[in-house]
């Protein structure tokens, strides 16, 4: 490449990778479908190869552009990242702060925080994103993010908040019908509500508790705010956090000498958002209130 390709280049390229379509990528965009063609041919025409093979069901990415999509979304990690500060002011809490949390997180304990906090600070415009995956603050695809796991990154700056315990739970209506289990063993023979895929925090916690197995799910899904409203409807019993159990008074915990394991709480950004009023100020209300919670 002797000439450098513009960014609106990537950001097309970015959307075409992830509709696998050139009219979705217009739409996505608010481009014409020959804007968005004519982008792909051009950073085609730059890198010297082809990024999509054009078939009946759609446009199919080539390895070398799955290999440029991960250095796509960094450009586009950053350049949001880069809006956000600049919506902000040097002395002032005002500007866009991106926030990730985990589902349950983010619909049953953010949005009485964010709303005292917006109350606080009506200059603040709130971006929350919800994922049960650790977002990656170094590339800043959030500011600041609420973790279920200690960083290990130097770079981040961290507040642990405390703990919220965990327990076995289901709606009384089920009880009433099967009866509480006596063990852990003894869950094998109820209805049981758990994770679809396991991943290494998972693994590491069916080590603590093997009575704990996939096989014996009869609902599996990797949605936490799934498995809360499949207890709450009577589906079974599942893990929920005990003080969201506890707002819901059908619901019923057992085996709590057995199970009682406890999630510890970070909050976390990273270091360079420091002196920023606006990421500082959320990043204390997400303490102040997430504290609260255990």
């Amino acid at each position: 490449m002797n000439d450098e390709p513009s960014w609106d280049l990537y950001r097309t390229f970015l959307h075409v990778l992830r509709e696998r379509s050139l009219s979705g990528a217009a739409r996505a965009l608010g481009l014409t479908q020959p804007t968005v063609a004519r982008h792909i041919d051009t950073l085609e025409a730059a890198v010297g190869y082809d990024l999509f093979l054009r078939t009946q069901r759609g446009l199919a990415p080539t390895d070398a552009a799955i290999e440029l999509g991960t250095y796509a979304q960094s450009l586009a990690s950053t350049s949001a990242a880069l809006m956000r500060a600049a919506s902000g002011h040097a002395s002032e809490v005002r500007g866009v702060v991106r926030i990730s949390a985990s589902e349950v997180v983010g619909i049953e304990h953010l949005p009485p925080i964010l709303a005292r906090l917006r109350a606080l600070h009506p200059g603040l415009a709130l971006e929350l994103m919800l994922s049960n995956s650790v977002e990656d603050l170094l590339r800043r695809e959030a500011d600041i993010a609420v973790r279920m796991v200690e960083p290990a990154q130097d770079a981040l700056v961290s507040r642990r908040v405390g703990t919220i315990p965990l327990g076995f739970h289901a709606h009384r209506d089920y009880v009433a019908r099967r009866g509480v289990p006596a063990s852990m063993e003894e869950l094998s023979s109820h209805d049981l509500i758990g994770f679809d895929h396991e991943t290494p925090a998972i693994r590491g916690f069916l080590k603590r508790y093997p009575a704990i197995q996939r096989g014996s799910f009869a609902l599996r899904t990797d949605s936490d705010v799934a498995q809360l409203a499949a207890i709450r409807a009577g589906f079974g019993i599942g893990i929920c956090q005990v003080p969201l159990a506890a707002r819901s008074p059908d619901l019923v915990r057992v085996l709590t000498e057995a199970f009682s394991p406890e999630l510890g709480v970070w909050i976390v950004m990273h270091e360079d958002l420091r002196s920023s009023p606006r990421c500082r100020a959320v990043f204390d209300a997400l303490v102040e209130g997430m504290a609260r919670i255990g």
